[in-house]
């Protein structure tokens, strides 16, 4: 069975990307029926850090992943690097001596604690005890709760982490409260403070994006401005001798990486090459979301049989985001970009045959396996192409943005 394996961003303060919560699912069902629930989990984590490399899901940064009481009894974390993961406790687990033990076992072995889900109840103590980090449902704890809770636990030495901050407004009042991390997709909504326009740098960078994903694409005059343009020249060297493509031999000139590249593909370097410099100020795990979801939507469309354009729907994926990127109102952004009527139309919103793509990756970053079984059903999407698709997007993200 294919490894249904998502990742959520976790940002600190500045909004830099401090890890990821990685989130499971063996196959899209919700049962295994010769197995238990810990041996299922077990065989998932197994599977997906050993077959498929954790860095190819989360770019070298920290993974948070659950444990239930079992796994920690029988010590599974440890198959883990301690560098690189967070042995995040869930809620249920009761703080029984045998489970402190472990705990304490793993935290000498250098490994760090998270608690899941918290909530302050009789005997929680010891756990708090052993913890570096304690994960707070910002939308589940009643407001007049949150501050003497955060104010006891920051006492103890822990660092906090606010979870489910969807908007940018939350990420401020968990931030003044003191929280140290965020977890959520706060950072993908706009900031709209004033009426301000586009600027012109930002709209020609805009306008680039837009025309070389046009069918009349001039291959000399995208090459004559990479030429020229010191950051673009580098990230293309950088990306096309990454591990992602595995050239047999160096690459060291910007003509010969845009012959290996290709048309198609040289297009979308320069796509997100030119998005991350218009989102420069921006948390850099926006543009990186964007390359997710520009690269998913493609390749979704080029397994599907529905006949969707995946030049556009890369474009979809990646213009997805732009009203957060400008803090901008998106219909204020679409009226100044020679996009074609039908991405115009996904982006405002309006159900077209594009949005169902952009719908399949939301679903499978919340890890909601029911409607991402019923959308590939929708698209004729094979239900084991899907973790392959997603990871694959990850992989060209990390890449990039590295």
């Amino acid at each position: 069975m294919e490894v249904y394996v998502a990742r959520q961003p976790i940002l600190d303060f500045k909004k830099n990307l401090y890890a990821y919560e990685l989130l499971f699912r063996d196959g899209l069902t919700n049962y295994f029926p010769d197995i238990n629930g810990d041996e299922a989990t077990s065989r998932v984590l197994s599977s997906s850090f050993f077959t498929i490399g954790l860095e190819k899901i989360t770019g070298k940064k920290l993974a948070f992943i659950n444990f239930t009481k079992n796994l920690l009894h029988q010590e599974v974390p440890l198959l883990f690097p301690k560098k690189t993961t967070v042995i995040e406790i869930l809620e249920n687990v009761n703080p029984e001596q045998a489970i402190i033990e472990r705990l304490k076992q793993f935290s000498k072995k250098g490994y760090t604690i998270a608690l899941d889900d918290f909530k302050l109840r009789t005997g929680m103590k010891s756990l708090i005890e052993v913890s570096d980090i304690i994960k707070i449902d910002f939308r589940l704890t009643p407001p007049q709760h949150l501050e003497p809770l955060v104010i006891n636990l920051k006492a103890r030495g822990v660092k906090l982490l606010a979870e489910k901050v969807e908007t940018m407004e939350e990420f401020q009042k968990a931030s003044e409260l003191g929280f140290d991390y965020f977890q959520g997709y706060f950072f993908c909504k706009p900031e709209i403070l004033t009426a301000r326009d586009v600027s012109s740098t930002n709209l020609n960078l805009l306008t680039i994006m837009a025309e070389v994903n046009k069918e009349d694409f001039d291959f000399d005059k995208i090459e004559s401005v990479m030429t020229q343009d010191v950051s673009i020249s580098y990230k293309l060297l950088r990306y096309i001798n990454s591990a992602f493509f595995r050239v047999s031999q160096e690459i060291t000139s910007i003509k010969q990486a845009a012959l290996y590249l290709g048309q198609d593909e040289l297009r979308r370097f320069v796509s997100l090459i030119a998005m991350s410099k218009i989102a420069s100020r921006k948390p850099e795990e926006l543009v990186r979301h964007a390359c997710v979801k520009a690269r998913f939507c493609e390749a979704a469309g080029k397994k599907s049989n529905t006949g969707v354009d995946p030049n556009e729907l890369f474009m979809v994926g990646l213009f997805s985001s732009i009203d957060a990127i400008l803090d901008q109102p998106m219909p204020v952004i679409l009226k100044k970009l020679p996009l074609s009527k039908r991405i115009k139309l996904t982006l405002t919103g309006i159900k077209t045959e594009h949005s169902i793509y952009l719908d399949l990756i939301y679903r499978y970053e919340k890890g909601e396996w029911g409607n991402v079984r019923k959308l590939s059903s929708l698209l004729s999407i094979p239900e084991e192409e899907i973790p392959p698709i997603y990871l694959y997007a990850c992989e060209c993200a990390n890449c990039l943005t590295e």
